[in-house]
C-alpha cells in the first residue's frame, strides 16, 4: 500500500492509494451515462446493495518519478456513447485528481466491462 507524499515546512503529507481511487471514483460517477465504477459479478453487487464505492476495482500505480497512472473499470448505462462517456470520465478524473491532489496524472485508462440499463 504505496502513500504518495510531499514534505512541507510543517512536516509530511502523505496521500494513500485509496483516496486517489475513491477521488477517481467519484469524478467518474459525476458523468451521466455512468452506470458504475467497478467488475461485474456477486461480490461488487453486495457492496452496492451496502452503499459501499469499489474503490479496489481501480488501479493506481505511481511511478519512481511521481507519475500517476489509473484505469478505472466502468459499467455505462445502455443508450449512451461509450467513446464520449469514456472521454468525459477521463477529463474529469484528471481535473479533480490535480485540483484535490497537485499529482502528475500521466495516463486515465478507461475499461468498458458492459452496458446495463439506466
Amino acid at each position: 500500500m504505496t502513500q504518495e507524499e510531499s514534505r512541507t515546512d510543517l512536516g509530511l503529507i502523505r496521500i494513500h492509494k485509496n483516496v486517489i481511487a475513491s477521488i477517481a471514483s467519484l469524478s467518474a460517477m459525476e458523468i451521466e451515462g455512468v452506470k458504475r465504477v467497478g467488475f461485474g459479478g456477486l461480490r461488487s453487487s453486495l457492496m452496492e446493495l451496502l452503499g459501499q464505492k469499489n474503490v479496489s476495482a481501480i488501479k493506481i500505480v505511481i511511478s519512481k518519478n511521481e507519475d500517476v497512472k489509473v484505469e478505472i473499470p466502468l459499467f455505462i448505462k445502455y443508450g449512451f456513447s461509450i467513446p464520449d462517456i469514456a472521454n468525459k470520465v477521463q477529463e474529469n478524473v484528471r481535473t479533480s485528481l490535480e485540483k484535490m491532489t497537485n499529482l502528475s496524472i500521466k495516463d486515465i485508462n478507461i475499461n468498458v466491462q458492459g452496458i446495463e440499463r439506466g
